[in-house]
């Protein structure tokens, strides 16, 4: 029996990949599920089949490591003789794979320890996580035209440095991008990287800080959670110009007042200022782009001249960019032909996460509907509405807690504010 049968889900989506052979994030995301359920040869044909077109695809390369590594683990005995006929029962093993045949389809593919053509070169043993180039702009990014153009005004200075001089303003510091979490904070980030032809360099709480369970542990993680930092920047500035994204930055910049004393985190954000006035002391051709859902948790210090001095608020998206978002989430899929106007005005307030939850529960409430008939129905616009009153809208939460958190406007929250009092919950 085909072992696909006693899965209906893999065999749907193999049956998908047959009909739409040239569907790329589809077959790599069968290729994984295939990984998922142990049949890491079947996985390895699917990753062959994308890098025979698309040699640099990562997520490909990544799936056929994976898949290598399991197959050379589950792999009997020594490797065999090369001129040996693959089809000889002797070469087959217990689990009746054919380890040669296996090897010949791969024979022309990158091996997993190299690094193909057109991939970001290492950046060396000491960084935290790879540099980028992208060229992705702001002109990709659906609606947010308030925040486009906040970022606009921001990064003139460091794009046109000679007028910036000539008015006495500084190239230096950086931009604080927040808001509800799910609303695009990271992919304008990398647009601001695009708009500068700069490289971009992605830092997580999870690439500074430990999570040490006592006190020795907490000063040795500091010393280390301190070197990571330093390491991070001076990858930035070797990798010049460099747009470095500092993603949730209030988790390595908390308000130093709230912090125990002695604190771990008290030396990391004496160690982030620093690093920010070390920029701003010469032309080091890094410009800093950080996120928080919190900015008012963020340490004062770090929104002062020539650091995060510039904040712009990433809201919800809007009615055009909903829509955008829609239209992305559901390409690749099996979709009846309807406007999707009316959904993207019926699910104001949802963030892109919410709208791909959406589209996500659409997607499962058409599937179970084409396992039960037999035959695969597309999404339809009611699949859509019905998922959207099941899913709600989750920044209302924040928004609640911002207007508490704000508090009066000092000038600081200006684009907050002014959404507050036109936005209200969606309950």
């Amino acid at each position: 029996m085909n072992r696909s049968e006693d899965d209906p889900l893999l065999a749907s989506l193999l049956a998908a990949v047959s009909a739409a052979s040239n569907d790329v994030p589809l077959r790599l995301h069968v290729a994984g599920l295939l990984l998922d359920r142990g049949r890491a040869a079947e996985a390895l044909e699917h990753c062959s089949t994308v890098l025979r077109t698309d040699p640099a695809n990562e997520e490909a390369i990544a799936l056929l490591r994976r898949a290598s590594a399991e197959l050379g683990a589950a792999r009997p005995g020594s490797r065999v003789a090369a001129d040996r006929p693959s089809a000889d029962p002797a070469m087959v093993g217990r689990s009746g794979f054919d380890w040669d045949a296996a090897e010949a389809q791969v024979q022309d593919l990158p091996q997993a320890d190299q690094v193909p053509d057109g991939l970001p070169d290492p950046v060396g043993p000491g960084d935290v996580d790879g540099v980028v180039v992208t060229d992705l702009t702001l002109a990709d990014v659906a609606g947010a035209i308030d925040a486009k153009q906040r970022i606009e005004r921001s990064i003139a200075p460091v794009r046109n440095p000679a007028f910036a001089r000539a008015f006495g303003m500084r190239t230096t510091g950086g931009v604080l991008l927040y808001g509800p979490p799910g609303c695009g904070k990271a992919f304008l980030a990398r647009a601001i990287a695009g708009e500068l032809r700069a490289s971009y360099y992605r830092v997580g709480r999870e690439d500074v800080l430990d999570r040490p369970t006592t006190t020795v542990a907490a000063m040795a993680s500091s010393s280390a959670a301190e070197r990571r930092l330093r390491a991070v920047f001076a990858t930035a500035r070797r990798s010049a110009p460099c747009v470095l994204f500092l993603d949730d930055v209030d988790a390595i910049g908390p308000k130093r007042s709230r912090l125990q004393n002695p604190s771990m985190l008290r030396t990391v954000v004496n160690q982030l200022l620093f690093e920010f006035d070390s920029l701003a002391r010469g032309d080091s051709g890094v410009f800093v782009v950080a996120s928080t859902t919190r900015p008012w948790d963020l340490d004062p210090a770090l929104r002062r001249a020539g650091r995060l001095d510039r904040m712009v608020l990433v809201g919800p998206p809007d009615a055009a960019a909903r829509s955008v978002i829609l239209r992305y989430q559901l390409q690749n899929r099996l979709v009846a032909d309807f406007d999707l106007g009316v959904l993207a005005e019926a699910t104001e307030g949802y963030s892109a996460a919410d709208l791909q939850r959406v589209v996500e529960s659409a997607a499962d409430s058409a599937l179970s509907d084409s396992l039960r008939l037999g035959q695969a129905r597309p999404i339809e616009e009611k699949d859509l509405a019905a998922a959207a009153r099941r899913v709600r809208p989750s920044v209302g939460v924040w928004l609640d807690l911002a207007r508490a958190a704000a508090g009066p406007s000092d000038g600081s929250y200006e684009d907050l504010h002014a959404y507050l009092r036109i936005h209200r919950r969606k309950q």
